[in-house]
């Protein structure tokens, strides 16, 4: 089965790995779709075995966010992991599996079901960082943790062409060079390879705490490189649909 699902990963990602050669990392986010009663168990897996997991199998950075306004219905928690190569990502399960600090602080969360099952489903989202941008970036801001505003954004595109037209207005068009001038301290921008929403991209902007946040997208809105470059014609219409999700990192989040 492991097998087969590597292959599956493979085959989805094939049309992506010339780009990769480039250095560019590959990124996944887990959702973790849970209930109020499972909160308190997630957080004590993802800080104590999942976290420490990660770090010993040589992803130094997880991200571990939450809704600044949850949705009481369908809460989420976000993990954000690095990767150097798809064959790292294909390899993390059955690294877990060897690691016998993980399973045994994992033996208590595994365990539950039905009634008493950890979290409700998970929604796996894989990436492929931009050229210009083809490493993530821990933020440089000031405030506490708790005080901080995390813009995720996702845009979609009609099609694959649309969507590889709004990825070049990222790069060649230099989008991700105004946010760089801006000091939007980005976390990643990347390409979705697999997830629910595609053609797709996301990216990650930070900010110390919400009046920062709209300052900084006040002035890119007045950024002269940016009318100009939001109006050139050979961009139009390469964005159908756009979500805006506002995290917070976790006390135990990496960054």
């Amino acid at each position: 089965m492991k097998t087969l699902l590597s292959l599956l990963t493979l085959c989805i990602a094939l049309p992506f790995l010339a780009a990769g050669k480039g250095g560019q990392q590959y990124y996944q986010i887990k959702v973790y779709h849970i209930s109020a009663s499972q909160e308190a168990g997630l957080d004590s897996y993802l800080e104590q075995a999942l976290l420490p997991a990660l770090h010993r199998a040589g992803i130094s950075q997880v991200g571990v966010f939450k809704p600044v306004t949850q949705d009481t219905a369908d809460l989420r928690v976000y993990v954000f992991s690095a990767f150097k190569s798809l064959d790292q990502v294909s390899q993390l399960p059955a690294k877990l599996d060897k690691d016998a600090a993980y399973t045994t602080a994992a033996t208590t969360f595994m365990s539950g079901y039905n009634n008493t099952a950890p979290y409700n489903r998970i929604e796996t989202i894989l990436l492929l960082a931009f050229e210009d941008m083809p490493k993530m970036a821990l933020p440089a801001l000031s405030s506490p943790k708790a005080e901080r505003v995390y813009e995720l954004r996702s845009y979609e595109s009609a099609t694959e062409a649309y969507h590889s037209n709004k990825v070049k207005m990222f790069n060649a068009g230099g989008e991700i060079e105004i946010f760089r001038r801006l000091g939007f301290n980005a976390v990643f921008y990347g390409s979705v390879i697999a997830g629910s929403h595609t053609p797709n991209l996301m990216y990650m902007t930070t900010f110390n705490n919400k009046a920062d946040r709209d300052a900084h997208w006040k002035s890119f809105g007045a950024d002269p490189a940016w009318k100009k470059l939001s109006a050139l014609p050979e961009y139009a219409h390469n964005v159908s649909h756009q979500d805006i999700i506002f995290v917070r990192p976790t006390a135990y989040s990496d960054f």
